[in-house]
């Protein structure tokens, strides 16, 4: 196993981990990404804001990819596809958001894979990989996560990758149509919290 290793220019950007490359969408991503959002739909909807009419659209997907070349040029996020090198299967997504400088040097992780994929390890390698960028390439001090109470998997990724459970936000985010509560849990680059209890 190697560690992550990244490698930016003005058009391409990535990072690579043991059995992925990890970069901003492209527009010939489109097929992959709609089929495997498609295909994924009723695993990955229980979790996230409901999804627009046209969610699954060219036209919204060409939008994303500008937004996340806009994003990578300003330094205000790192949208990243989690691609398998070994067969350029894309297994899902991992997007380090809400980037501040200044006197917080923080970002929130956001992250989803296509059901076929889940429970192989692919989102820790990947957040591992993304969690090594932030701090020692961007230099990050804090990453922050927030997930539903009752997504023991995404709890259970984020606590193996270094995340630390700090509280519960009220009415977070509108999850599925609905306002829900979040566990709120994050990362340190200099860590000398114990154990947190979780609630």
């Amino acid at each position: 196993m190697f560690g992550p290793f990244s490698t930016r220019t003005r058009k391409k950007f990535r990072i690579e981990t043991e059995r992925m490359t990890l970069r901003p969408p492209l527009h010939g991503d489109y097929r992959a990404w709609s089929a495997l959002r498609a295909s994924s739909q009723e695993f990955l909807t229980p979790w996230e804001p409901t999804w627009a009419a046209d969610h699954l659209s060219r036209k919204s997907f060409t939008n994303r990819v500008y937004w996340a070349n806009r994003s990578v040029a300003g330094g205000t996020a790192l949208p990243l596809f989690m691609i398998r090198r070994e067969d350029q299967m894309l297994l899902g997504a991992i997007t380090l958001d809400n980037i501040r400088r200044g006197p917080s040097q923080a970002g929130t992780t956001g992250y989803w894979v296509g059901e076929c994929f889940a429970r192989q390890g692919y989102m820790r390698e990947g957040l591992e990989a993304v969690v090594h960028y932030a701090f020692h390439d961007l230099d990050l001090s804090r990453l922050e996560a927030g997930c539903l109470p009752e997504n023991a998997a995404s709890r259970g990724v984020l606590e193996k990758v270094g995340f630390k459970y700090e509280g519960v936000a009220q009415s977070y985010l509108q999850i599925n149509g609905r306002w829900r509560n979040h566990v709120l849990y994050a990362n340190l680059r200099s860590d000398r919290r114990g154990r947190t209890l979780v609630g």
